[in-house]
């Protein structure tokens, strides 16, 4: 029953996170039109180098909405697990993604410091608010959601530094109007471009983690150990894994010492780890071996249960 109610919350929560990432990517694809257009218009590089990473986050939400429906897709044999890690995947791709934008920003930045040509101020400014309101839309509509899955949070972070972008365009567009200083467009895309790859690096390195099988962030497996070893009739913890099937699925495998006691005497047990899994560390798959005997005093291992 509480499996059952676990798989149905996952599938409404899939559904929500499905339909705002629509009708942010087809926003996001519309305001890309408008910034190319007034990116030429402007000659800013500022404003086009904002174009290129709202065209990128364009991909990124519709990246990240087809691993949310490939979620959907049951297990198989083949793939008995499903297809939830396609999350996992997404927001690897999205923040490299972001990483390699940002080393094209920089190359392009240099070039215009080396080469200034004027710009439109007006035209900068105008675009670059219309781009706030909308990345700050988007940002605020899947912040919840972001919280807990990986693949949401590599595309929040993307309109997160794209409001960042647009903040610093109006920045360079005001100091150009002031100092009539062409290259603060250079100056200010470079900056845009440090804080997108700051934004983008702990996306990819959580991603490389539960690529690689790591524990996901938020669980500390030294306090997963003495939580174990602290129900009543476990005497030990022992080879206990735990890792990510997608981005909101952690899981969990390990032996339990539990002595010489009857095997029917074992469904208690189970029935309270599980129930402690899930609710303090939010592990609904697990995989728990029991083993009916005591720690080895010389196993490094196994974590005794003491009183």
């Amino acid at each position: 029953m509480g499996r059952d109610h676990h798989n149905h919350a996952h599938r409404s929560r899939n559904e929500t996170i499905s339909r705002k990432l629509m009708i942010s990517a087809a926003a996001t694809v519309a305001f890309v039109v408008v910034q190319i257009v007034a990116g030429f218009a402007s000659n800013s590089l500022a404003l086009l180098g904002d174009a290129l990473h709202n065209f990128t986050d364009s991909l990124a939400l519709f990246l990240a909405l087809a691993a949310v429906r490939l979620e959907r897709r049951p297990p198989t044999g083949a793939k008995s697990y499903g297809y939830h890690r396609a999350g996992i995947l997404a927001a690897f791709i999205n923040a490299a993604t972001l990483v390699a934008l940002t080393i094209f920003i920089f190359i392009e930045a240099l070039d215009r410091f080396r080469h200034p040509t004027p710009v439109n101020e007006t035209t900068m400014i105008v675009t670059a608010i219309l781009g706030i309101a909308l990345n700050a839309m988007i940002t605020f509509s899947l912040r919840r959601e972001g919280k807990d899955d990986v693949n949401v949070r590599s595309a929040v972070v993307h309109m997160m530094g794209d409001t960042i972008s647009s903040i610093g365009i109006i920045i360079a567009a005001v100091l150009i109007r002031l100092t009539g200083t062409n290259e603060w467009d250079a100056a200010v895309t470079l900056l845009i471009g440090v804080l997108i790859l700051w934004s983008s690096w702990g996306i990819l390195r959580e991603s490389v983690n539960l690529l690689l099988e790591g524990t996901p962030s938020g669980i500390n497996p030294d306090s997963v150990a003495s939580s174990l070893a602290a129900v009543d009739g476990v005497f030990g913890v022992h080879h206990l894994h735990i890792w990510a099937l997608g981005p909101s699925l952690p899981a969990l495998s390990c032996h339990l010492m539990v002595g010489d006691v009857p095997v029917k005497s074992t469904s208690r047990l189970l029935e309270e780890v599980n129930a402690m899994l899930a609710r303090d560390y939010r592990i609904a798959h697990t995989t728990v071996q029991l083993e009916f005997a005591n720690c080895a005093a010389d196993d490094p291992y196994c974590l005794p249960y003491t009183n």
